[in-house]
């Protein structure tokens, strides 16, 4: 226990929390809207409830990894990853992001780490998550959105989805193209040695979760403070705001009405409902159409998402892999949907 505990990036963790602390020092000098009541709510409290997350995340992981789990869960998408040849580990990562994103990315890393997958299958594996991720938050978006959207909210869903379809299918083929995975002899196990695996004792994984987690959650840590403490300083100051402003005058001066302008800003929001609710106001006084109405939720997402994405996703990203990498697959799989959504909403245009 000592050796492991050697082992820990105790310094790295200290570096991390004094770059922190020195920018709340900063903020809290120099920033007028600084107060203590939003320090706690705006960057204690969920911070902490990221780190709490990402901690279950990987118990979830580990604990999927410890009893076996691993084999049974890639049965589920078996035939879309056996396509693919992005491979079985990969497939129980696609089953448990249904469930936990932060647990699914945190089995990729560990498959990694232990060199049953390659660096593509990764990404392939990362990229073909934004499926399960899709369902996983739609039931508290799709019975807000109806309501106040009607028609348009239903056409736009169908088109996010059909745009996720159609990258998911991407990612399919060049996997297919370009991976090589031999399903049956990495799926293959000793029968005797499952069900040992299978029936392990609770106390057996335990031990093997203690063993790993303190490392894991340190190196998160490490990088998962500073850059979200960076992230809250700097929508703060309203670099975020100001980035929303320009990006909604010019999508809309480049392709939407100017009755659009309303949407496309309220969409940025940190308070997505009220983009969606002044769509339906703006489309029910007769001043947009179905069409315009949907074209304009689709370039709210478009312009909106990749904001929230370095806001939200980008610490989580960096913390979970490392920053390099957490910054590539974080950037491969906006571009992937923004690309995606674009090519959607351009065939909409043209062909309804």
């Amino acid at each position: 226990m000592r050796q492991v505990e050697a082992r820990l990036p105790y310094a790295a963790l200290a570096i991390s929390m004094a770059c922190s602390l020195l920018l709340v020092g900063w903020g809290w000098l120099n920033l007028d809207g600084l107060t203590a009541d939003r320090l706690a709510r705006r960057l204690i409290v969920p911070l902490t409830r990221l780190l709490v997350f990402i901690a279950l995340g990987l118990v979830v992981g580990q604990t999927i990894e410890a009893t076996g789990w691993t084999r049974r869960l890639a049965v589920v998408a078996a035939p879309l990853f056996r396509f693919s040849n992005i491979g079985p580990r990969c497939s129980a990562a696609f089953t448990t992001a249904f469930f936990s994103g932060v647990a699914a990315n945190a089995m990729l890393l560990s498959f990694f780490k232990e060199a049953t997958i390659t660096r593509r299958q990764l990404f392939l594996g990362n990229l073909m998550n934004q499926l399960p991720a899709y369902f996983l938050h739609l039931p508290t978006t799709f019975f807000i959105v109806i309501p106040l959207t009607g028609r348009a909210g239903a056409l736009y869903f169908l088109l996010t989805f059909v745009a996720l379809v159609l990258r998911t299918l991407l990612v399919m083929i060049y996997g297919r193209l370009f991976c090589t995975s031999d399903w049956v002899s990495e799926a293959a196990v000793d029968p005797v040695a499952q069900r040992g695996k299978d029936r392990r004792e609770p106390m057996g994984i335990v031990q093997a979760i203690r063993k790993r987690m303190p490392g894991r959650l340190i190196r998160i840590a490490v990088y998962v403070v500073p850059i979200y403490t960076l992230v809250f300083m700097v929508n703060t100051m309203g670099g975020f705001d100001a980035a929303r402003e320009w990006l909604a005058r010019f999508v809309v001066t480049s392709l939407l009405p100017v009755e659009s302008l309303s949407v496309v800003i309220l969409s940025f929001a940190a308070e997505f409902t009220s983009g969606f609710a002044a769509a339906g106001a703006l489309m029910e006084a007769g001043v947009l159409t179905v069409k315009q109405t949907v074209i304009a939720l689709l370039a709210g997402n478009v312009v909106a998402f990749p904001v929230r994405a370095l806001r939200h996703q980008l610490p989580r990203y960096m913390g979970i892999f490392s920053p390099a990498m957490g910054l590539q697959l974080l950037l491969l799989g906006q571009t992937l949907r923004v690309i995606s959504l674009v090519v959607v909403g351009v065939g909409y245009y043209w062909l309804f």
